[in-house]
Parts: C-alpha cells; sequence; structure tokens
C-alpha cells in the first residue's frame, strides 16, 4: 500500500476530552456555540468515483446535511460535500491514482484523480478524522431535500 494512502488515516484528535471522543452534538456546540438538530435519511451505502473511474470508493451515510464551504480552494471546486467518519470510507479501487494537494496549514489533505483531475473527498481540517465526499461524485444520487449549510472557511486561512 503506498505511504500516501496509509498516512490518510494517521490523525489527531481535536475533539476529545481525555481518552473519551466528543459527540457529534457537544462537537457542533464546540464549533457554534448551540446545539443543532440536522434532519436524518436512512443509512445507506453509496458508491462513487472520479470522472475517468480511476478511484473507486463507498461510504456509508444518512446524510445529515450537506456543506459548501467559502475557504479559496472550495469557492474555486464549487464542491458539495457530505462529511463521513473514517470507519464509514472504504477506497476500493485507485489508490495508486490519487494526487495529494496541502496549503495553508498543511492539515487537510484534498485529494485528487491524477488521470482525470477530479476531486472526490479530502481529509478534513478542523475533525481529520473525517472525510469530506464530495456528492457529485456519487453514483445515483440526488441531493435535493437535504438541508446545505455553508461553512466559513475562509476566516481559517
Amino acid at each position: 500500500m503506498p505511504q500516501l494512502w496509509r498516512s490518510i488515516f494517521k490523525t489527531t484528535h481535536p475533539f476529545r476530552q481525555g481518552n473519551r471522543k466528543v459527540s457529534c452534538f457537544d462537537r457542533t456546540r464546540v464549533q457554534t456555540g448551540r446545539l443543532r438538530l440536522m434532519s436524518h435519511h436512512p443509512l445507506q451505502n453509496y458508491q462513487g468515483s472520479c470522472h475517468c473511474g480511476s478511484i473507486q470508493f463507498e461510504i456509508e451515510t444518512d446524510f445529515p446535511e450537506l456543506t459548501t464551504c467559502d475557504c479559496s480552494i472550495c469557492r474555486r471546486k464549487n464542491a458539495l460535500m457530505v462529511k463521513v467518519h473514517e470507519s464509514k470510507f472504504k477506497l476500493l479501487s485507485g489508490e495508486d491514482f490519487l494526487s495529494e494537494y496541502q496549503f495553508h496549514t498543511h492539515t487537510a489533505r484534498h485529494f485528487f484523480c491524477r488521470v482525470c483531475g477530479i476531486y472526490p473527498f479530502h481529509r478534513k481540517r478542523v475533525t481529520p478524522d473525517y472525510l469530506g465526499i464530495n456528492v457529485f461524485c456519487l453514483h445515483d444520487f440526488d441531493p435535493s431535500g437535504i438541508p446545505v449549510r455553508q461553512t466559513i472557511g475562509a476566516a481559517m486561512e
């Protein structure tokens, strides 16, 4: 297994209290100062890929919300993302075709297909045990009706 892919799952966890992970509700309070309830859909598996099919992956999610971001890279790629814990993500094929881009603090890890250039997912900066998945890379998926939250990434740059 190439070193790049192995290193995707080596993370620090900023939302831990001792050995205990903070719940998603506590994490939301930490990030926003308030508890926010999200709508949920049935938990399902979804297959995804880059445009040329070199990178294939699978996620399990109930799509509590979708996000956009106003940071410099997200504005340019204009992706609509779903946040998925690393345990709910599986790279099926294409690790040799992954290329990585990092900037600013070099914490977030943005992955692209080396062949077609499509961004299928990234390792998140604030919650590095989660990946942001580009929902437009998911097969037979319609994002209609799922709430979209704008994240403020530009202020973090």
